[in-house]
């Protein structure tokens, strides 16, 4: 009896993990989950408090001002941390830099294996956040922004659909892939109102039309 109950349990666990095994096999890319989202309902309150303001000018502005890829955790800088987070099946070497591994770019729908051809956007580009508030900002304030781990602002995706956005807001650029807008949007809202950014009326009009496709 405890002989063929042993199989049994054997033969289930061994089920189990052919189950385990196969589901992982189907899914698709990982896809790129900043943390922090908001639902499209409080995206929608998000936005209503944010203050809408002309945009600020560009004076005195620079990338320098913004440090970024810093050392947060051990040796890994905020640039390592989103490739892990972002990617699927991600190795990294010693220096915590990704040896191999897939990301799927939410922007464009392509999918890259090589770490070198995929860029980490600042959803509110540093430039932007300059003309809406940040040209006030402490330097530590400013490189907490450009190395955000805990608000909905970092997203790894392809170099040249990051280069083809710039520093441009939504009234001016949105992701080409479509199935995107409306997560964009909330990721835009949730980063601008995370950090007492302000918006000018076209910038929010362009969210609004993005929420009304969720």
């Amino acid at each position: 009896m405890t002989s063929r109950r042993s199989t049994r349990l054997r033969r289930l666990s061994l089920l189990a993990l052919l189950t385990s095994l196969l589901s992982l096999a189907l899914q698709g890319p990982a896809s790129a989950a900043p943390p922090g989202i908001p639902s499209e309902t409080t995206a929608r309150s998000l936005l209503a408090s944010l203050t809408v303001a002309p945009e600020g000018s560009m004076d005195g502005y620079s990338r320098d001002l913004f440090p970024h890829w810093n050392a947060v955790e051990g040796n890994c800088n905020a640039r390592e941390m989103v490739l892990r987070r972002d990617g699927d099946d991600v190795q990294v070497g010693n220096d915590c830099y990704p040896t191999s591994g897939s990301w799927y770019s939410e922007y464009d729908g392509q999918t890259r294996t090589v770490p070198s051809e995929i860029s980490i956007d600042h959803v509110v580009p540093l430039a932007a956040a300059w003309r809406s508030g940040a040209s006030s900002w402490s330097a530590s304030r400013r490189t907490a922004f450009a190395n955000d781990l805990t608000n909905p602002q970092l997203i790894a995706v392809t170099g040249s659909v990051n280069s083809s956005k710039g520093d441009q807001t939504p009234d001016e650029w949105v992701p080409p892939r479509t199935a995107y807008h409306c997560t964009y949007a909330r990721i835009w809202i949730g980063s601008k109102h995370a950090w007492d950014l302000t918006v000018t009326s076209a910038e929010r009009a362009a969210l609004t039309r993005l929420l009304d496709t969720c």
